[in-house]
């Protein structure tokens, strides 16, 4: 036959089936439809109505080449099934792929497919315990069980699943809606004997995937083009509400072959589809799967045959009765004609069986008939799977990506040309996708044991993760006995004599903001790198009642690290910049200097520079007042006159900052890259100060206004007030916390510039918490719980995870890429069961520090109510600090924490706007105020 007839045959056939010859956009708008589908399917809200269910099969993880044990199977689908022990990478001599497997088939009598359930399952586990004997399986050894049940199940766990409805000839009563799993587990008990522990109960589309995920980590999709036709794929747990939780993903099967049941795919659905539908024992059911899968592919071919040889373009219009006759051209027919060498004469072969005298023109058409038929199925199979890698693109927000199909069924595995069609077909719709193909071998019993693999390697490793992570969980009788040790330590640092690990410095503040502070005040703020100057108009008008200017000033490393007179001489001439710019050079304004090192006060503007810390080294400074200092190197410049009326610490200027929004604040608090509190104390308490005993001359440091009013008040301290900064760092200096600190804690302090001292701050503050959480993530990753065990050099690098990956984290529904990508930078190579650990390990380690706090706070404002002699306590905590600010959950937890161990106090955390700089302006207004009265 010349080429032009063998055109001519087959553009004939081409016309006939126009409507099965499908075009690339019209495979897009599919895909396009199929995505809408599992959209819909995922959804708790419009799940009910979904033609595609995406039933969770609560397999949460794919192999990751570290599975291993001897695990029992059971696979059970049809009249057959099988009893196996597949041994993972176990003992020396295992075949391809390190899955060995020994496996025996054992018949079902008939009588108990229409009998009772328990009686069916009864025989399954006989069955058990005699392979068991014949194999000499240890009885009395606990073995994991997987089971491979292939009937419609609804699974509420990776071991529960309730049976929907029987198929294939099974009736057995009593079972439908019931826990097929328990049932199986009753009836191995009451066989005895055995113990045996179910882990897993998979479909072989799942065991598919899991069985080639075994030996590739890309694969992340199962699919089977087989007598009938599934897939399955990784999704984002977010997106599954059927199921509780967001991290972390979770095998969906699409069950896609209802694809098309509620008419998605009418405009698609062709004459012959409609007959094989309606001809089918499920009319209107499994539209997708009867254009697609090996039960159906050759009615379909037939039908069509017969239909050209009624109208007279096969066979010379003669049809024969075995034409006629559903089921006469089956798929393996369908494969046999399309064969590369030898297809046309197994066509006629075919024909001639079924009593037709084909001529050459009808072996080419029906050989055309048959690809276009199979043409078709690898095209749909091929935009439902770009539909889903294209989710699994979306979903892990890549631009490209690099995934394996794990493949079953009888189509693709005998098919000559269909795997060929169908990965072409994929790369062209997606050809942003490195996909690959994988044939599973060994079918599912081999995937259902790699299930229970997973599963077992996923317990064991929570099991000790969870057990590291249970010394960071702290108890409420725990978190009472912080807060009593604190409020110990308070009591401790208020006396005069002995030693405090908290050390409860008077700051000589003793009134916050009544809000009628009015004027221009320059505030002054040295705490880092960097210095800023600030100016602070006070208005009247309510609408506009604080007005801020401000500028920031570097600190040059040789100046933070030369000597103290170079150091103040730089921070003179950033002022006289900033008057300049201000143009308020010649006004002697009053001065606020927020000054964020450790300092011993004797009065309001003075401060002893105890030690530098943050990278400071200037000489000449520690021992000395800083204020005569800063005043001496505006002298020195001789530009400018400043009345530097208050030095303050930043916990004490964020208090006062708040306490002008809020009279009600009393105490502020810093929970940032350190931690601390201050709040007002009852002065008769401190006695250090011995103003109870009625000596105000000892205080000839405080400023004349406060002295006078010292001095009226001698008859009656008790009703005066200091703010005292606690510096609660401190806690634990002394042993009192070591019943709470870990192993991970100690490496972190013993590691620190200051072994020993700040103990609480190195629980709860920004600067110790990412060096916490590596710490805890270098043990686990040598215990082999991850990274499969790899330690990279800048995994054991000091200070490399920071704190604010801690907020990155746990942020948003994102996290889990979130910490992909910052393990990345670490040169971790994680995956998304490593990630969950690394989020899990944050959070306990935040969780703990926010919790600490909370006791803290506690045992404060417990001690002002009972200063006060209150049954309740109403009071405001002003709060900065980037750990209370930008972590997502520390504030709440904090807040819950301390309500829990102070019911009788109402507390209010008020987040502070201009911190400290404004503090320390407050406080020189309300210094001056006190002054001129």
């Amino acid at each position: 036959m010349g080429k032009h007839e063998l055109y001519w045959v087959r553009g004939m056939v081409d016309r006939f089936l126009h409507a099965m010859r499908l075009h690339d956009d019209q495979l897009n708008d599919i895909s396009a439809r199929f995505q809408a589908e599992m959209k819909k399917g995922l959804s708790a809200e419009s799940n009910a109505a979904a033609a595609v269910k995406m039933l969770p099969t609560h397999v949460r993880s794919t192999p990751d080449g570290s599975e291993k044990g001897q695990f029992m199977a059971l696979d059970f689908g049809g009249s057959k099934f099988k009893v196996l022990q597949v041994k993972v990478r176990e003992g020396m001599g295992i075949r391809k792929g390190g899955v060995e497997m020994d496996e025996k088939t054992y018949r079902i009598p008939k009588e108990l497919l229409t009998g009772r359930g328990t009686e069916l399952l009864d025989h399954v586990a006989e069955s058990l315990k005699d392979f068991l004997h014949e194999r000499n399986i240890s009885l009395e050894k606990k073995h994991p069980l997987a089971f491979t049940f292939s009937f419609p199940c609804e699974q509420t766990a990776l071991n529960r699943g309730l049976l929907l409805s029987w198929s294939k000839n099974f009736r057995a009563r009593g079972l439908q809606g019931k826990d097929v799993v328990q049932v199986l587990r009753d009836s191995i008990d009451r066989t005895g004997g055995m113990d045996m522990e179910v882990l897993a109960m998979v479909n072989d589309t799942v065991a598919t995937m899991m069985t080639c995920g075994f030996d590739d980590q890309y694969c992340q999709a199962g699919l089977i083009i087989g007598t009938g036709t599934n897939a399955c794929y990784m999704e984002e747990l977010r997106h599954v509400d059927l199921v509780e939780g967001d991290e972390g993903r979770m095998c969906v099967n699409t069950e896609w072959g209802a694809f098309g049941d509620d008419g998605a795919l009418d405009d698609f659905i062709t004459e012959f589809d409609r007959d094989v539908d309606a001809a089918s024992n499920n009319p209107g059911k499994q539209i997708f799967e009867k254009m697609i899968s090996g039960m159906y592919l050759g009615e379909l071919v037939r039908l069509v045959v017969l239909k050209m040889a009624k109208v007279g373009k096969l066979f010379d219009g003669r049809v024969s009765d075995a034409l006629r006759t559903k089921g006469k051209i089956t798929t393996a027919h369908v494969a046999a004609m399309e064969e590369y060498k030898n297809g046309l004469k197994n066509t006629r072969t075919i024909l001639e069986e079924l009593d037709l005298s084909p001529s050459d023109d009808d072996c080419i058409a029906v050989q055309h008939i048959s690809t276009i038929v199979s043409f078709r199925s690898s095209n749909l199979v091929a935009a439902g799977l770009a539909a889903i890698l294209t989710r699994i693109k979306h979903n892990r927000n890549r631009r490209a990506l690099r995934i394996t199909v794990g493949v079953d069924g009888t189509v693709y595995k005998t098919h000559p040309q269909y795997p060929k069609r169908l990965h072409k077909v994929v790369r062209r719709l997606l050809p942003d996708c490195h996909v690959r193909f994988a044939l599973s071998d060994s079918g599912s019993s081999k995937g259902a044991a790699l299930v229970t693999a997973v599963a077992q390697r996923l317990a064991s490793r929570k099991r000790q993760v969870d057990e590291t992570l249970s010394s960071f969980k702290l108890s409420q009788e725990q978190l009472q006995l912080v807060k009593a040790r604190m409020r110990a330590g308070l009591e401790a640092g208020l006396k005069s004599k002995g030693p405090s690990a908290i050390k409860m410095l008077p700051s000589f503040v003793y009134h916050t903001p009544d809000g009628t502070e009015n004027g221009k005040y320059l505030a002054l703020d040295l705490g880092g790198t960097n210095f800023r100057a600030m100016l602070v108009n006070f208005k009247k008008s309510l609408q506009q009642n604080v007005r801020l200017y401000h500028k920031i000033y570097t600190i040059p490393l040789e100046i933070m690290q030369g000597t103290g007179e170079e150091l103040f001489d730089h921070l003179a001439q950033c002022i006289g910049d900033f008057l300049d710019y201000m143009g308020m050079k010649n006004a002697r304004l009053p001065a606020g200097f927020t000054f964020s090192f450790p300092c011993e006060q004797t009065a309001i503007d003075t401060g002893t520079l105890v030690s530098w810390t943050k990278g400071f080294k200037a000489t000449n400074c520690e021992g000395h007042d800083v204020v005569s200092m800063l005043r001496e190197a505006i002298k020195r410049r001789n530009e400018f006159e400043l009345d530097i009326a208050a030095v303050v610490n930043d916990t004490v200027g964020t208090m006062m900052s708040c306490a002008y929004e809020d009279p009600q604040c009393e105490i502020g608090l810093i929970a940032g890259t350190g931690t601390n509190v201050c709040y007002m104390e009852e002065v008769k308490n401190i006695e250090k100060t011995e103003l109870q005993k009625g000596k105000p001359e000892k205080f000839k440091g405080t400023p004349d206004g406060e002295q006078d009013e010292v001095e009226e008040l001698s008859g009656a301290a008790e009703m005066l007030k200091m703010c005292v900064n606690t510096e609660w760092g401190g806690l634990g200096d002394d042993g009192s916390l070591d019943d709470i600190i870990t192993p991970y804690d100690t490496e972190v302090d013993q590691n620190s510039v200051n072994p020993g001292k700040q103990r609480f701050e190195k629980l709860t503050s920004g600067m110790y918490l990412g060096e916490i959480v590596r710490q805890v993530l270098l043990d686990l990753t040598r215990g082999g719980l991850l990274f499969r065990g790899h330690v990279t050099e800048t995994l054991k690098t000091p200070g490399i995870f920071q704190t604010k990956y801690l907020s990155q984290i746990e942020s948003d529904r994102l996290a889990l890429l979130q910490v992909r990508s910052i393990l990345q930078q670490l040169g971790l190579n994680s995956n998304c069961d490593d990630s969950i650990i690394v989020k899990e390990v944050c959070g306990a380690v935040s969780r703990r520090a926010a919790q600490l706090c909370g006791a803290g706070m506690a045992a404060v404002v417990d001690k002002i109510r009972e200063n006060r002699g209150l049954d309740h306590l109403n009071i405001t905590v002003g709060v900065d600090g980037a750990l209370y600010k930008l972590h997502p959950h520390f504030s709440g937890v904090l807040q819950k924490t301390t309500k829990a161990l102070a019911p009788r106090c109402d507390v209010t955390f008020l987040p502070s706007e201009e911190g400290s700089g404004k503090g320390a302006a407050l406080i020189t207004a309300v210094a001056r105020k006190k002054k001129e009265i």
